[in-house]
């Protein structure tokens, strides 16, 4: 699919080997509007072809249906490829039947139950990557993490992860168990992680896996002003895609595209090159639906940007530039990285 192979490197100093770029599977349920099972098993499979081996995931997306899908997905796929797939799972978030998030349970006896559904649900015999989608008010990290490397011993699990999480939570779960990396935002317009969370992981060695490369398709270059969500799209109720917010952030996907055509690229790619250009120790997830947007984000690896485009790419966007939080109110007051 891409005409760069995609390349593979450690996830951390003491992580498994993983592509360059992960795909992140949580558009394929029902998130952003109804997905296409199909397309969605074939853009797994496009992926793992052209050597996207991180698939991540979380047990709480569709309640269930994300995790069945990729055990589909891997069932179906040819052998060598499902052999070299590396499942990352997130887990803790609490749910309602309609759909609500009520919370998230951290204690290790849920922790244990968690990793049991997901493995039935996957079915595979380990998770490769395993961690918190938040962090549990009312449970040390210590303990959350303990039960993680209690699964790692068992054999059920191989990697400790984390998830937007601060830079003291981070020392404190890393001093508790090895963590291999941490899942946060990051993106042209959400650098929070540049002043003290990057940092901290650099000097333990635990690497980034970055979703929200492309602002949930603010940066994707297809996303319009009049567009139309459908029932239940997250972004109905994201502050970055209201009224005055959305028409701002979209003018500065304007002002990148100007920045992207110079380089021959499209808006997403020039997006996505630039988070994989802040290190070899950041993978950024593409949140890709479809095989030809697949195609697009693994595009990005043809991208190559020297200094003076990235001055072009921050003059474009500066930091801090973005309209609106990134999540309503009540879901930042969840966000252990915003402290």
């Amino acid at each position: 699919m891409a005409a760069t192979p995609v390349p593979a490197r450690t996830l951390g100093t003491a992580g498994p080997l993983t592509s360059t770029l992960g795909l992140g599977c949580m558009g394929m349920s029902p998130v952003y509007g109804t997905p296409d099972r199909a397309e969605s098993i074939a853009t797994i499979h496009a992926a793992l072809d052209a050597g996207v081996t991180l698939l991540d995931t979380g047990d709480f997306y569709g309640m269930g249906h994300n995790e069945l899908l990729i055990g589909e997905a891997l069932r179906t796929a040819p052998a060598s490829c499902r052999e070299q797939a590396l499942t990352s799972v997130k887990f803790g978030a609490l749910r309602t039947p309609e759909g609500a998030f009520t919370g998230y349970d951290g204690r290790p006896d849920a922790v244990k139950n968690f990793a049991a559904y997901s493995l039935q649900r996957l079915g595979t015999d380990h998770i490769d990557i395993y961690r918190i989608a938040r962090v549990d008010p009312d449970v040390p990290i210590e303990e959350t993490v303990g039960a993680i490397a209690e699964l790692i011993e068992a054999g059920h699990v191989r990697y400790v992860g984390l998830s937007e999480v601060g830079a003291e939570t981070i020392r404190r779960a890393a001093a508790t168990a090895p963590v291999t990396d941490l899942q946060i935002e990051y993106s042209l317009i959400s650098r929070g992680i540049e002043s003290k969370i990057l940092p901290t992981t650099r000097e333990l060695g635990i690497g980034i896996t970055a979703y929200g490369v492309l602002s949930r398709g603010l940066l994707g270059g297809h996303f319009t002003r009049d567009q139309e969500l459908g029932p239940g799209d997250f972004r109905s109720m994201s502050p970055r895609f209201q009224g005055d917010n959305l028409r701002h952030n979209l003018e500065l996907t304007d002002a990148l595209r100007k920045v992207a055509a110079q380089k021959g690229a499209t808006v997403a790619q020039t997006a996505i090159a630039w988070v994989s250009a802040q290190g070899d120790d950041i993978v950024p997830l593409i949140g890709a639906r479809t095989r030809d947007r697949l195609a697009e984000a693994i595009g990005s690896l043809d991208v190559t940007l020297d200094a003076a485009d990235i001055a072009a790419i921050e003059e474009a966007v500066p930091a801090g530039s973005a309209a609106g939080e990134r999540y309503a109110a009540d879901q930042m007051a969840h966000l252990d990285s915003e402290r």
